[in-house]
C-alpha cells in the first residue's frame, strides 16, 4: 500500500508541475501537440538551422511538435496550414495523427528494411537537416540505457552522413551520464562545428541535452 501511495504522490506531483508549466500552457496557446516544439524552436532560433526551401527529416516524431514546427518554419507567412516551401519527412515507431504537408513513415528506425523505405521517400536527394528526438523505453538499468541511447544516435549519425548536404546538419537528443562524452566524440569526428544546446524548456530535473553537428569532415 504505502509504494501505490508514493507512487499516487509522485504522479499528482507531476501532474501539477506539468498543468502549471508554462511551455506546455504557451503549446496549447500556439496549437502545437506538445511542449517539445519549443526546445527545437530555441535551438533553431539560436544556430539558424531552418530556412524555407529545406528538406527535413524528423526521427522520432511522435505525436508531431516538432513537425509541427518545422512545417510552420518552411511556411512562407509561418502558418499551420497552406503553402509550403520544402520538404518534411517524418518517422515514429508510433503512430501520429497527419499534419497538412508532412509525410510520414510508420516504422522502427533500428529496422534495415524500415531505413531504406525512409531513404526512399527522402528520394536520393540530399537533405538540408535531420532532427532527432528519438529516446529508447528506458529500464532504470544505466549501463543498459546508455547502450540503448547510444545505438540511436549512432544510427541518427550514419544517416546523416549517408544523406546529409555537406554544410548540414543534425541534432539529436541524448543525456548526460554513461556515454555521453563517448557520443560527443563521435560528433566531433564526423561534423565540423559541434555544439551541445540544453534548451529552456529542457526540464531543469532532466539529463536531457541536445547534440548539434553542422557540416560534415567527410562529405562526399
Amino acid at each position: 500500500m504505502k509504494v501505490k501511495t508514493k507512487s499516487k504522490k509522485v504522479n499528482k506531483a507531476w501532474l501539477a508541475d506539468h498543468l502549471n508549466d508554462p511551455y506546455v500552457k504557451q503549446a496549447q496557446k500556439d496549437g502545437y501537440r506538445a511542449r517539445a516544439a519549443y526546445k527545437l524552436k530555441e535551438i533553431d532560433e539560436t544556430l539558424g538551422l531552418i530556412k524555407p526551401g529545406m528538406r527535413v527529416v524528423d526521427l522520432g516524431s511522435t505525436p508531431g511538435a516538432w513537425s509541427q514546427y518545422l512545417r510552420r518554419r518552411l511556411s512562407p507567412g509561418g502558418a499551420a496550414m497552406g503553402a509550403l516551401d520544402g520538404v518534411i519527412v517524418a518517422l515514429d515507431i508510433l503512430p501520429m495523427e497527419p499534419i497538412e504537408g508532412v509525410q510520414f513513415l510508420q516504422g522502427d528506425f533500428r529496422e534495415d528494411a524500415v531505413l531504406a523505405q525512409l531513404s526512399e521517400v527522402v528520394g536520393g536527394q540530399p537533405v538540408d537537416v535531420v532532427v532527432s528526438d528519438m529516446a529508447p523505453n528506458l529500464s532504470g538499468i544505466e549501463s543498459s540505457d546508455a547502450a540503448r541511447i547510444s545505438h540511436l544516435v549512432e544510427l541518427a549519425v550514419d544517416f546523416a552522413q549517408a544523406h546529409l548536404k555537406p554544410g548540414g546538419a543534425l541534432v539529436v537528443k541524448l543525456f548526460h551520464g554513461s556515454g555521453y562524452s563517448q557520443l560527443v566524440k563521435l560528433f566531433k569526428e564526423r561534423f565540423k562545428v559541434v555544439k551541445p544546446i540544453k534548451p529552456k524548456a529542457s526540464r531543469d530535473k532532466s539529463s536531457e541535452t541536445f547534440l548539434v553537428g553542422i557540416g560534415l569532415k567527410n562529405a562526399a
